[in-house]
């Protein structure tokens, strides 16, 4: 029996603790490009969260200043819109790695037209709000 302390069970504990849907499949891949795939899933994670905590922090200056229900709004769309590019990086995440197992070319971003979007749209909407107040202030 081979005693795990000289490293000869290292794999087949390895291999045991990795999930099957994505490296039960193909080779191993440059573990630089693994490690990359990671890094871009974790900077939009890390995205998710400054939209969750934007939210939050957006709707509790319009609750302690007593601002238009129009910051509520937005912050609940800044908190769901969070949370779903989270999940959505775990999914680009699957699909990269798997790809890269598989000696596939890369799928495209899921997210980021999505996320452009969203910020095109917000701006349109918070540049119309400001406009509109303005008006409002000049009358």
């Amino acid at each position: 029996m081979t005693d795990s302390r000289d490293g000869g069970d290292d794999q087949a504990d390895a291999d045991a603790r990795r999930p099957r849907s994505v490296y039960g499949v193909g080779t191993d891949p440059d573990v630089r490009f693994s490690l990359a795939n990671e890094r871009t899933a974790l900077a939009w994670v890390r995205t998710g969260l400054s939209l969750v905590a934007g939210g939050v922090a957006l709707t509790t200056l319009a609750a302690i200043a007593d601002l238009p229900w129009l910051l509520d709004v937005i912050a609940v769309v800044a908190c769901l819109s969070g949370g779903a590019l989270a999940a959505s990086a775990l999914y680009s995440w699957r699909r990269a790695e798997r790809a890269l197992r598989e000696n596939r070319p890369l799928p495209a971003p899921a997210a980021l037209p999505w996320v452009v979007g969203g910020v095109v749209v917000l701006g349109l909407v918070l540049a119309s709000y400001a406009v509109f107040e303005l008006v409002g202030d000049l009358r």
